[in-house]
């Protein structure tokens, strides 16, 4: 993990800056906007607004499941977009859905993750869900899109981090435990970047059955106490 967010931030110095936002993306759609330019830019992709009286989602397929789709904001800004299982699963054949999604997500370039969220054969969700009130959730965050970083911003953060520690005449002749520490500060703002940017799903139970729940969120739009 740490040597990607280091790579991910030598390509920081390295490209162009820009002053765009690095959001998350769902088929390429940034989960960003009003409901109604994400609602239209969803129904150019297939997906359908439902025909039930009185519920606002979309249907269609995504990654070979039929889904319901909701779109979620936050003053009147698209924050999440939200997949649910349309049809409902026994026991063994959801802990094979949650496991290949894993290791989709896993074998997927244009993601990281933290740990391994693989489900052990062994693993009684039922029992688990029931007794313990366990979640099964994996995380994983897509990863940064260096054209739409603002480098020298970032750049500037760096240094902002080193000159409360150094001088900045000591930092004209970085030590290895100066540089070090650069490094240290640059893989905590990747992360810090990397985290705006989360793929979650979770294991949903009703009545003995079970659906995946998905969920591509845009932190830079979640409500953050702004309105309190």
């Amino acid at each position: 993990m740490r040597k990607v967010l280091m790579l991910l931030l030598m390509a920081l110095v390295c490209f162009p800056v820009t002053a765009q936002k690095d959001v998350t993306k769902f088929l390429g759609i940034p989960v960003d906007g009003t409901k109604a330019e994400m609602r239209r830019k969803l129904v150019a992709k297939g997906f359908t607004p439902t025909k039930l009286p009185g519920y606002d989602f979309l249907e269609g397929e995504f990654n070979g499941t039929d889904v319901n789709l909701y779109i979620v904001t936050n003053n009147n800004k698209v924050y999440r977009i939200s997949l649910f299982d349309a049809q409902s699963r026994s026991e063994a054949d959801i802990k094979i859905r949650y496991n290949n999604l894993v290791r989709q997500f896993n074998d997927n370039k244009r993601y990281v993750s933290l740990e391994d969220y693989t489900l052990s054969e062994e693993e009684n969700i039922s029992y688990e869900m029931a007794v313990h009130k366990k979640s099964y959730q994996a995380a994983f965050f897509q990863m940064i899109d260096v054209d739409r970083i603002d480098t020298l911003a970032a750049q500037q953060k760096v240094k902002d981090e080193l000159l409360k520690k150094y001088t900045a005449e000591q930092l004209e002749s970085p030590t290895a435990e100066m540089q070090e520490y650069a490094a240290s500060i640059s893989c905590s703002l990747a992360m810090e970047t990397l985290r705006k940017k989360l793929v979650w799903f979770t294991i949903i139970e009703y009545n003995g059955e079970y659906r995946i729940a998905m969920y591509y969120d845009n932190e830079y739009n979640h409500a953050n106490g702004e309105d309190l």
